[in-house]
């Protein structure tokens, strides 16, 4: 069988998308196979199958950063749990025990947020702005068409 068969395969298919949703890179992909990164790149573009689970195992892991960034930008609530060793008197046995709930509020993150703008609206948010002049420049320069040795007298006589 050749080497390519096991991974466009159910089986292989199923471990290439888990790959790809764990955030391993081509690379690494392509060393767990077992293969150059160029043939990863060549299977790509030669099975389709191939090529869609590793998008689709990078397409969650991205939705999931994505919403962890938008999550960190606009801030949130959160449950703080604190557990304590206590003993059951039922089982005779230590036992880990919730004993407080404190709900915390995380803050907005400005880095989030400024990172999140300049790449969803670059045109408003992007630091450096691309400008086009047109028209012609002239330079009026009296030296223009003067030889070296002339130039060189101007200055010695100068």
């Amino acid at each position: 069988m050749a080497k390519y068969q096991e991974w466009i395969e159910p089986e292989g298919l199923l471990k290439i998308e888990g790959w790809a949703r764990d955030g391993l890179t081509d690379e690494q992909i392509a060393k767990n196979i077992g293969i150059s990164r160029e043939t990863i790149y060549a299977w790509k573009k030669q099975y389709p199958d191939f090529s869609n689970a590793l998008k689709k195992g990078k397409e969650v892991v991205d939705r999931e950063v994505e919403n962890a960034l938008l999550k960190k930008a606009l801030g949130y609530e959160y449950d703080e749990v604190t557990r304590e060793r206590v003993f059951n008197e039922d089982t005779g046995k230590p036992e880990l025990m919730v004993t407080k709930i404190v709900k915390k509020q995380m803050a907005p993150d400005t880095t989030a947020q400024i990172f999140w703008l300049k790449n969803r609206k670059p045109s408003d948010w992007r630091d450096k702005r691309d400008y086009s002049v047109e028209g012609a420049m002239n330079v009026n320069n009296p030296y223009n068409g003067l030889t070296t040795e002339e130039l060189k007298k101007l200055i010695k006589d100068g």
